[in-house]
């Protein structure tokens, strides 16, 4: 989402006339857009702000402005910590930059900007199609700093993704803190899958992802849609966030470990060959090793494509911050992540080894290492070396090695990009 944030922030900027600087002390504007999920994440911000403001203090007429989940409502303390920034932007909130700008170049920025749509943007490109979240987990600050869930019209995110495509995007991901709450908030009471269909019938978009889920607003129509529509890539983030019944209830996630389970099973039954990806937290106040131990059995059981683990951290200004002691130590937040990391990598082991010989289809977003780099239709890696330019094409693949987090192959052909399905 900040990705996304970044984007667009920096395409109105282009439109007012402003190009990208390859340095910080080159460039008359500095944006820092943070990210506060975990405190590591936090940490690194206030170093980069180490770094950016003595530039800002050697070219005084620069503007220098910190932007993101860090800054909320009130911004009195930030601006004791960090006196020199001169503006403070909450998540989506351009405005005061874009009033600055257009004062100094004495223009008016509103009739100057229009679809804040990456102007130039990668072969792959992020949409948001819903802010915020009406969740409030104990654990997470974003409801606090993003607001309340707002989905954009659908007609709305339709033409960007149309305006996309035409600037070259083959793949489009939609974005939201729970993407798939998309639309309960709009008049006419659409859903994801109703967009989803709406996106499918745009010619030369090649595929289609969506995150972050939430168990909650998975609906059938929506996983139906998974199956049916064949721009929708077979791939489902769906964050668990714990395997233990008590530990859900403290991070208030309205749903037991029996119920993650069943819809695991039910998005499996329905869409053939999917991958499914998760979110785990060890560390969470109260775990105890027996109920770290379920959610590593949970991962041996549901044999994810992908889990993002986390130990826990606290976040001021949230619920579990305010009401529940941080009790877990770190040396065992950190012995039980790294446990969770290595029952990940056998599962996945097994996983990719069953991929080995396999043709598949990779889009190709760029170049590593003397190699081309993309993605199948189920989120895995894919490397392959080709001496021809493959950059946003489809490929077939033959999977010649496996590991754990990427594969390589051998290149067979390429498949024409205009088709009307894939």
């Amino acid at each position: 989402m900040n990705t996304a944030d970044s984007d667009r922030l920096g395409s109105a900027l282009e439109q007012l006339g402003l190009r990208p600087a390859d340095n910080a002390k080159d460039a008359d504007i500095v944006v820092l857009n943070s990210c506060v999920v975990r405190q590591q994440a936090e940490d690194k911000v206030v170093g980069n702000l180490g770094i950016f403001q003595p530039l800002h203090k050697q070219r005084p007429d620069s503007v220098l402005a910190l932007m993101g989940c860090m800054v909320g409502p009130k911004t009195d303390d930030l601006r004791k910590r960090f006196p020199d920034v001169d503006l403070f932007l909450r998540p989506q909130e351009y405005s005061p930059l874009l009033d600055l700008v257009g004062q100094r170049l004495d223009i008016d920025w509103e009739g100057c900007v229009g679809s804040l749509a990456p102007l130039e943007p990668d072969v792959t490109a992020y949409v948001p199609i819903i802010h915020g979240c009406d969740l409030m987990c104990t654990f997470c600050i974003s409801p606090y700093r993003r607001g309340r869930q707002v989905s954009r019209p659908l007609d709305e995110v339709v033409r960007e993704c149309e305006l996309l495509v035409t600037r070259g995007v083959k793949e489009i991901t939609l974005l939201g803190q729970t993407v798939d709450a998309y639309g309960h908030d709009l008049s006419e009471k659409p859903d994801l899958a109703d967009l989803l269909a709406k996106l499918n019938d745009i010619s030369g978009l090649l595929r289609i992802r969506f995150l972050t889920s939430h168990p909650s607003f998975m609906s059938q129509r929506i996983i139906q849609a998974v199956a049916d529509l064949p721009k929708v890539c077979e791939h489902i983030n769906l964050p668990v966030q714990a395997g233990d019944d008590e530990v859900l209830s403290r991070m208030r996630r309205p749903y037991t470990e029996r119920e993650y389970r069943d819809l695991v099973g039910q998005i499996r039954k329905t869409v053939t060959d999917v991958s499914i990806s998760t979110d785990i937290i060890v560390g969470f106040p109260g775990e105890t090793d027996t109920q770290y131990q379920r959610s590593l059995q949970l991962v041996k059981d549901l044999t994810f494509d992908k889990v993002h683990g986390a130990a826990y951290s606290t976040r001021p200004g949230t619920t579990a911050h305010r009401t529940i002691e941080d009790d877990v130590p770190r040396e065992e937040k950190t012995r039980r992540l790294k446990g969770l990391d290595q029952v990940q990598e056998r599962v996945l082991t097994k996983i990719n080894a069953t991929m080995l010989d396999q043709e598949v289809e990779v889009l190709v977003e760029g170049r590593k290492k003397g190699k081309w780099r993309g993605r199948t239709r189920t989120n895995k890696l894919v490397f392959f070396e080709d001496r021809h330019d493959r950059l946003g094409q489809l490929v077939n693949v033959r999977i010649d090695r496996t590991s754990p987090w990427a594969l390589q192959g051998t290149p067979l052909g390429v498949i024409i990009d205009n088709t009307p399905d894939r």
